[in-house]
């Protein structure tokens, strides 16, 4: 692919001085619709060291609003970054609607850079193709642009560039041994680059390979590929706009009236534990737990827990009893309310990922991502559309998680309607527990066959062999906590044997 690329294409510095004031002007007003429309966008420059990157983003940047921007120097990961999973901080550096984020590197470097300085393994590449792919469409499905340039000179090019900021007092600090080493490996390099456009341009997120031989040229080229990247975005964003006024946000489609048991139906409510025994549970797998975090530790582990079940099902007492006896520095519990307005301004998951744990650490969801597909499916938070791709979306971010060797354990806490009235009439009336109802609780009781409908959706379309579902018995608390305990605590002793 590279080598068809004509890097003698060149711009006449009178010929740029006349036609780069006007499209200078026109991405200033691409920039002012994307942020009025709520349509961020992600720039990437990617390519050959001396290539003229730096050069160009400080060109783009020039004319834009400093308030609608933010440019990121990616360099080698630090070791807060290694210790989760390689997507974690680019995720984090995601923009919000109507802003723009330019990466200066990106996630790239892990199956070039990377690749090339053997970090990470071959069998690894396909893995890391896919996640990245993953991300990428996750942000376009939530309305993002993405742009992706290389900037592409030849090897004696770069030579020439090189030798020249050696010679220059004022840039010589630019050039390193390093960048005289990726010089020799110019053709390696040029192996891993082509690869890695073949396999990531894609009709959500294609690369511009950019002949950056000539900087007029390869300025003019950079600022009307985002112009009409940005363009087409803004028109997707109306299209997509108009469908949604003739689509209502709730689900109005008929509730499925099964005629044999569902999973739920065949859950044993009945199953208890009498005190005695419980207590006597208790105390060892509390241990246990105690025993495994510092496992965890030691082995550099991450472990997710997330938390979802009927109102008044007990989760804050089973959370309470797994985090009993565990050291306050190894774990943290994340309650999950409704986003916030920074937070609906991201990709749904852009707040999960800013939660999860490092390697060796605990974190445990009290309640999770999957309210995008229970409590904001059935309340009509989110469209239909927008619900259902969410199932994929979930799956392929545990799979991120899974991936990099985390422990996931998730716990549906099942009850009976009947018991749920019972625990609802029994806070109404406790004075100590008051509190904890709401007339919130009493609405979603109202809707339980509609939340029915959506767990077992969830319960089908997200247990999977690396993330699977446990379904908790939790008519009885004394079972329940026993059992998440054991589940957890045989999940992380099958990571570490």
């Amino acid at each position: 692919m590279l080598e068809q690329i004509d890097l003698k294409k060149k711009l006449s510095k009178k010929e740029f001085q006349k036609e780069f004031p006007e499209v200078q002007e026109k991405l200033r007003q691409v920039q002012a619709d994307l942020w009025g429309a709520g349509v961020p966008m992600l720039i990437v420059f990617e390519g050959w060291d001396a290539a003229g990157k730096g050069l160009a983003i400080e060109k783009l940047v020039s004319r834009l609003d400093p308030r609608g921007f933010k440019v990121h120097r990616i360099k080698a990961p630090l070791p807060e970054e290694k210790m989760r999973p390689f997507l974690w901080r680019f995720w984090t550096k995601t923009p919000p609607r109507g802003r723009m984020a330019v990466f200066d590197r990106s996630w790239y470097g892990r199956v070039v850079v990377e690749r090339i300085d053997k970090e990470i393994k071959k069998k690894q590449l396909p893995e890391s193709y896919e996640e990245i792919r993953s991300f990428e469409r996750q942000l376009f499905d939530d309305g993002a642009v993405i742009v992706k340039f290389w900037l592409h000179i030849s090897k004696k090019e770069q030579k020439k560039r090189f030798q020249a900021c050696e010679a220059d007092k004022y840039l010589s600090w630019k050039i390193e041994k390093e960048d005289w080493k990726h010089h020799r490996q110019y053709d390696e390099y040029t192996q891993a680059v082509e690869e890695t456009l073949e396999r990531t341009s894609t009709s959500f997120a294609p690369w511009t390979v950019v002949e950056a031989t000539d900087a007029h040229w390869s300025h003019l080229k950079i600022f009307k590929t985002i112009i009409e990247a940005g363009l087409q975005g803004l028109d997707r964003k109306r299209r997509r706009e108009a469908a949604l006024q003739v689509k209502p946000a709730v689900d109005t489609e008929q509730i499925t009236r099964h005629t044999h048991p569902t999973i739920l139906d065949k859950v044993d409510l009945s199953l208890k534990l009498d005190k005695k025994k419980y207590e006597d549970e208790l105390k060892k797998l509390s241990v246990r737990m105690r025993e495994l975090e510092f496992e965890i530790y030691k082995a550099r582990i991450p472990v997710v827990v997330t938390y979802e079940g009927w109102d008044a099902a007990g989760k804050g007492g089973n959370i309470k009893r797994i985090a009993s006896q565990l050291d306050p520095r190894g774990y943290e519990v994340v309650p999950i309310a409704a986003p916030s307005a920074e937070e609906k301004a991201h990709q749904f998951l852009w707040r999960f990922w800013n939660q999860i744990p490092k390697a060796g650490h605990i974190t445990i969801f009290d309640r999770s991502w999957y309210g995008r597909v229970l409590v904001e499916r059935v309340e009509g938070f989110c469209h239909e559309d927008e619900w259902r791709r969410a199932f994929q979306e979930i799956k392929e971010f545990e799979g991120n998680l899974a991936e990099f060797g985390a422990v996931i354990a998730k716990f549906w806490i099942h009850i009976s309607k009947e018991e749920q009235l019972r625990r609802f009439e029994e806070r109404k009336t406790s004075e100590y527990k008051s509190w904890k109802i709401t007339d919130e609780d009493w609405r979603n009781r109202d809707r339980w066959d509609r939340y029915e409908e959506a767990v077992l959706d969830t319960l089908e379309n997200t247990s999977t062999t690396y993330a699977p579902w446990t379904i908790v018995e939790g008519e009885d608390k004394y079972w329940a906590r026993i059992r998440t305990l054991r589940v957890l605590t045989e999940a992380i002793e099958r990571r570490i044997s």
